[in-house]
């Protein structure tokens, strides 16, 4: 019987806990499944009672205690060690607590499994929760010669093209399986270069570098609320500078340059990186005139 587990890290988001493990356990009942599943949770010195209520509810769950500094790359790593190490599982489960599964999600896996190879990592297709006619991603592209960097399908209406088998260059840190030779292989995220944001791209492109597949099924069908993600400016001058500096936060840059420097293949690519932000910074500015002349900016609606 095969053995996969699934791992995340949680800093508070309670709330987002108590819907997970409620999903996984009393509407997917994943300890009743054919394969055996186990979910290993690093708790990274939560202050919200996320530890007390897990052991009191779910105490089935394999859960770790963490410094409180140990952020998305450093929660993983020690989930998926234990889970190697302890639990001998095969697989690993990439999954985070704000993010619901479809009803066949964990049974479609050991199916899938068993039509492909270990030398294949898996990527989910992932819907807003928010708005589950819209993809939010079909994994990730990134080309190391022009830097081109981001998630196929994000914001697109649900199509054909995105109901097969498509070929990625990186995987987000839910809905993904790994073997555990990958892990042998490639060793573990980097999370002393990557502690929170990508950590999960880097290695699973390091892992598509050293020959493995890299791959999305769109059978596979998770829902992701974008609401619990990352940190931006939020209209605000403090928060604007804070977001491009902060660990909290996609747009920092230090993080981006650092996966660019250590991936990118042409200097070319390297200004991909100083473009998005004068974007981002230019885009801050521009709609702060704009609001001078009551002119406000036209949000992505997902609710």
């Amino acid at each position: 019987m095969l053995k996969i587990s699934i791992a995340f890290p949680i800093f508070n988001g309670l709330n987002y806990t108590q819907q997970c493990l409620k999903n996984l356990f009393e509407e997917h009942k994943i300890e009743k499944l054919d394969a055996e599943y186990s979910l290993v949770i690093v708790d990274d010195n939560s202050t919200d009672g996320s530890w007390d209520w897990i052991q009191k509810h779910y105490p089935q769950v394999n859960l770790l205690k963490g410094t409180g500094d140990l952020w998305w790359g450093g929660g993983i790593n020690k989930a998926v060690r234990y889970a190697l190490d302890e639990l001998k599982a095969d697989y690993i489960l990439w999954w985070n607590n704000d993010i619901v599964a479809k009803e066949d999600y964990f049974t479609k896996i050991p199916e899938i499994l068993a039509d492909a190879n270990v030398n294949q990592i898996i990527g989910s297709k992932i819907y807003f929760f928010t708005n589950p006619e819209l993809v939010w991603s079909m994994g990730g592209e990134f080309n190391p010669k022009t830097g081109k960097y981001g998630m196929k399908g994000m914001y697109s209406p649900d199509g054909p093209e995105f109901n097969k088998p498509l070929e990625c260059d990186w995987l987000p840190g839910m809905g993904t399986i790994i073997h555990k030779s990958v892990f042998e292989k490639v060793g573990f995220v980097d999370n002393e270069s990557f502690p929170q944001y990508h950590g999960d791209s880097d290695f699973t492109f390091r892992a598509k570098k050293a020959g493995f597949k890299v791959l999305c099924n769109p059978e596979l069908i998770i829902y992701n609320d974008t609401r619990n993600t990352g940190l931006s400016h939020g209209e605000s001058f403090k928060k604007l500078f804070q977001s491009m500096k902060t660990i909290k936060s996609n747009f920092n840059i230090k993080q981006e340059l650092k996966f660019y420097s250590k991936h990118a293949q042409s200097s070319t690519a390297k200004w991909v990186v100083y473009k998005r932000f004068a974007k981002y910074i230019g885009g801050f500015f521009k709609w702060k005139i704009l609001g001078l002349f009551g002119i406000k900016r036209k949000e992505k609606v997902l609710v």
